[in-house]
């Protein structure tokens, strides 16, 4: 489904009402990140609004959203730490399937609308090959109809007007070579950051070992609190990782930040190339504090610098490490 005209041009009165008509100076970089702030605000009250039910519409980091919210109230705020991350259902109907449900998987770029949003449309209902060829024509759809304008109301119709011709659909020869040769050529190999108010149950702490060993994911868990877990390797086994970790209890857990580097070729030699740590084990550093939970943070950072992630340190708390 594509807007009209008419539409298109409400939702920008809508989202961008605090811009002047008519403005030919460009706005400063601080003014440019709080109008983007307002403009993703405003787009996250239309979908809740649309979508009240958790089962059509849930932010997954309401504390994103609310240091969204605080950047746009306020030019004394500062900008938010992490990406507003939610997940959209779409209910399509697929002849067959009478409980269809696919899933956008979505986060909202610091940049967004300038730049499109991230979204991974996912259903099992699809194979991989399948859920490839979906995500990639909608990313194609995004970046030609939905460039610099709030865009998820339009992606959300999209998925649901074209997902169902995506099941079953017979793929020719051709198109299964061409897909299959782009997946060869094409390995990601991803590095996540994950940021956990804190880890202390020993049943989830064996359990990040355990996955990551499973999933030939090397990295490091430090436990306490705030916890924090690194896990490297293929694309797909770094997904599951984080689908069966976000699935249990936690009283926050966010991906704080994410690399994805495409290998061409996707070797054994080029992946252990990518690698900063050799396996995934759990790291404590000098535990101290009442409960004995919290680490030494500066032990951390320089454990960070050895292994060249020294800049993840800022993501994560907001200072630079010494």
């Amino acid at each position: 489904m594509t807007f009209s005209k008419n539409t298109r041009k409400l939702f920008r009165k809508i989202f961008c009402s605090n811009t002047s008509e008519g403005a030919t100076t460009a706005p400063s970089a601080g003014m440019a990140s709080r109008e983007e702030a307002e403009v993703q605000v405003s787009e996250m009250e239309l979908l809740s609004s649309m979508f009240p039910r958790r089962e059509e519409f849930l932010v997954t980091d309401p504390l994103a959203l609310a240091e969204l919210q605080l950047a746009a109230a306020s030019e004394a705020a500062e900008m938010p730490s992490s990406k507003v991350q939610f997940t959209l259902n779409v209910k399509p109907e697929v002849p067959g399937a009478s409980m269809a449900e696919f899933s956008m998987v979505c986060a909202l770029p610091f940049k967004y609308p300038t730049v499109p949003p991230e979204i991974t449309v996912r259903s099992p209902l699809l194979s991989r090959s399948q859920q490839i060829q979906l995500n990639s024509d909608l990313k194609t759809y995004l970046m030609q109809n939905c460039s610099g304008e709030p865009c998820m109301l339009s992606a959300r119709e999209w998925v649901k007007d074209h997902a169902s011709a995506y099941v079953d659909r017979e793929l020719s020869s051709s198109s299964v070579t061409t897909s299959n040769a782009s997946q060869s050529e094409d390995v990601i190999f991803t590095r996540l950051w994950i940021y956990s108010h804190h880890i202390y149950n020993k049943q989830k702490r064996k359990n990040i070992i355990e996955w990551a060993k499973e999933l030939s994911l090397s990295g490091f868990s430090m436990p306490g609190k705030p916890g924090v877990v690194c896990v490297e390797g293929l694309q797909s086994n770094c997904d599951e990782f984080w689908s069966r970790v976000r699935r249990l209890t936690w009283k926050r857990i966010l991906i704080r930040h994410r690399e994805d580097v495409s290998l061409e070729g996707g070797g054994h030699a080029e992946i252990q190339k990518q690698r900063k740590f050799s396996t995934l084990e759990e790291k404590c550093f000098d535990a101290h504090g009442p409960r004995g939970n919290h680490m030494d943070l500066g032990q951390l950072y320089q454990f960070l610098e050895q292994k060249g992630c020294a800049d993840i340190f800022q993501m994560y708390f907001g200072v630079e490490g010494h």
